[in-house]
């Protein structure tokens, strides 16, 4: 993996670090550090990552895997390594056929010197409490999971997950709300935030002035199809965000990271 790129985004924790040249090969130390989260967070920093194709499609087949590279792969574990807690939409979660976030020995040991939890929390989002309390994501993780639901979610459901030994938190109203997903994190205590999709939650943060930090991987593919965007919304939404770097893997996959403009 390769620095292709660099623009004027650089964090305080990146301040004395030596910026890597362009054009260097890159040590998995050296992508941690570009992608630390902000000092001294006071509410939860959202990171949204993604993969899309070059025609812009979000999935290959029904499912971002599709579109996977080594790449990719390798930056989607590092992401996961560095956050208090990764954020996904319910429908996400049975694409994917979620389990729990699986680290290695090292990775975890990373975390506990760094002050986090040695494997990050999943938190998920459904209105109507739709998870499956036998699935992956709750009998193949070494950390159950947060489901954030509304009062409109079905009570069978809902105490199913809590028997399975999921926290359920149910906000009011009929459907979950940016503000509701927020105070939730904070609650928790779970700043650095990891959105993993899918494209309606990352449309509804986006719409909201919520998503502050996009990694986008564009994998070398085109798809065609009927697959939708990474976002999607009732309405557009504008959001201008700043350039942090372009990195390019010989495969020809790039990726790169933009932070909204305060």
């Amino acid at each position: 993996m390769q620095l292709l790129d660099i623009g004027t985004y650089f964090t305080s924790e990146q301040a004395h670090l030596a910026r890597p040249a362009v054009g260097s090969e890159l040590s998995d130390d050296a992508v941690r550090a570009l992608h630390t989260y902000p000092n001294d967070l006071d509410r939860p920093w959202i990171r949204t990552n993604f993969v899309a194709s070059l025609d812009g499609s979000v999935s290959a087949d029904g499912a971002s895997a599709g579109l996977g590279t080594p790449a990719d792969a390798r930056l989607f574990g590092i992401l996961r390594e560095l956050c208090d807690a990764v954020l996904v939409g319910a429908g996400t979660v049975r694409a994917e056929n979620y389990g729990g976030v699986s680290l290695s020995t090292e990775a975890k040991a990373r975390r506990v010197a760094s002050g986090l939890a040695p494997v990050p929390t999943i938190v998920v989002v459904t209105a109507s409490g739709s998870i499956d309390a036998n699935s992956r994501l709750l009998t193949d993780t070494d950390v159950l999971p947060v489901v954030v639901t509304s009062a409109a979610a079905d009570g069978s459901q809902v105490a199913a997950l809590r028997s399975a030994g999921a926290t359920v938190i149910t906000v009011t109203g009929e459907s979950v709300s940016t503000g509701d997903i927020v105070a939730t994190l904070t609650d928790l205590g779970f700043l650095r935030i990891l959105c993993e999709g899918g494209p309606g939650l990352f449309g509804q943060l986006v719409a909201d002035g919520a998503a502050d930090d996009l990694c986008l991987t564009i994998s070398p593919m085109l798809v065609a199809g009927t697959a939708g965007r990474i976002a999607h919304s009732a309405g557009a939404s504008e959001a201008p965000m700043h350039r942090a770097h372009v990195l390019g893997d010989s495969d020809g996959t790039l990726l790169t990271r933009w932070v909204r403009q305060p």
